[in-house]
């Protein structure tokens, strides 16, 4: 049988990840938001335009593209799958396009 403070911790588990569910489109359209402001205002080159550049440097599956912000520095950061089945982060400055660094992901 279960006692009363394990179904308070099972309680406090469930309503707290219920409320973390919640939360994440209201990060998730933020984040959109921001990123249709930078595209908008010409800080970020659109994705697309990323995306053939990377091709250039590897070829492969895209499984995540994210946008981040790193060293004052707006970064495209696109991971593949390459047709060797190795998975790679390449990060591309947003302005620019230019490729910054591709690493091997563990």
């Amino acid at each position: 049988m279960i006692n009363k403070s394990m179904k308070e911790y099972r309680m406090k588990i469930i309503i707290g990840a219920v409320l973390f569910a919640l939360s994440m489109p209201v990060f998730s359209q933020r984040d959109h938001d921001e990123a249709k402001l930078l595209l908008d205002s010409g800080d970020i080159m659109p994705l697309e335009n990323v995306l053939v550049l990377a091709r250039k440097v590897e070829q492969g599956k895209i499984i995540e593209v994210e946008l981040e912000s790193e060293h004052g520095k707006t970064v495209y950061e696109i991971e593949l799958l390459t047709t060797d089945g190795r998975v790679l982060e390449l990060k591309f400055d947003a302005r620019t396009g230019q490729h910054i660094s591709t690493e091997n992901e563990h």
